[in-house]
């Protein structure tokens, strides 16, 4: 986990705000926030400009390494005034320096926490995945527990946590994870479950078939449509 010593890049997060506010487009600013149903404004920014303007700062403010990273998304998500500001923090772990590793686990763990909606939970799955190829050992057990979660956001999470992880999905966990929210009446735990067996399907339609079918009477009529959407 982050040494008590590991200071956040300072350069970098001064620079920000004033390098978003450059390339927003405030007439798109409430249009955003009542898509989103955000509580927290908008500047404006669209998704490939936060990223680009993440890209290009971070090249000129470079970070030592995992820890300092972690430091400055934790700090960067805390003092956010703007939703861009935290989709910035959340696309900071796309950088090399920050797949696989664990001291990264308390960022993703707060974006669940405190976002608590399905764009800033959704962002996190691919890095999450990397910490379960990583971390088998930390990841299974913590996924399990988050699949039992009273925060149906957690929950989501771990439901979707494998989808990027093609031939290296781990079934038997994907099993576990999803048998428990498969009679969750919430949509986006049932959506969750669908998309996580739909993009399985791509690796193996014939886990998904069989899934699916032992699993008849408890899965909702949602998660069914969404797993076999490319198969029947």
């Amino acid at each position: 986990m982050i040494a008590d010593h590991v200071q956040a890049n300072m350069p970098f997060l001064a620079a920000l705000p004033a390098a978003l506010r450059a390339v927003a487009l405030p007439a798109k600013a409430a249009g955003m926030a009542a898509y989103m149903k955000s509580a927290t404004p908008f500047l404006g920014v669209p998704s490939p400009m936060v990223r680009a303007t993440v890209r290009t700062l971070a090249k000129e403010h470079p970070f030592t390494g995992a820890a300092q990273m972690s430091a400055t998304t934790l700090k960067l998500w805390a003092e956010a005034q703007y939703r861009e500001e935290r989709y910035a923090a959340i696309m900071l772990t796309d950088s090399p320096v920050c797949r696989g590793e664990i001291e990264l686990l308390p960022f993703y763990t707060t974006v669940i926490e405190e976002g608590q909606w399905w764009d800033y939970v959704d962002s996190i799955a691919p890095r999450l995945c990397e910490l379960l190829l990583a971390h088998p050992a930390t990841m299974e057990p913590l996924l399990l527990a988050w699949s039992q979660h009273t925060n149906m956001w957690f929950r989501r999470a771990s439901i979707i946590a494998q989808l990027a992880a093609k031939t290296a999905t781990n079934t038997a966990l994907l099993e576990e994870l999803l048998v428990p929210n498969l009679a969750d009446p919430q949509f986006f735990i049932r959506k969750a479950s669908g998309w996580a067996l739909r993009q399985y399907a791509r690796t193996d339609p014939g886990w998904v078939l069989d899934f699916v079918a032992r699993h008849k009477n408890a899965i909702s009529s949602l998660t069914y449509r969404e797993a076999l959407k490319h198969l029947i």
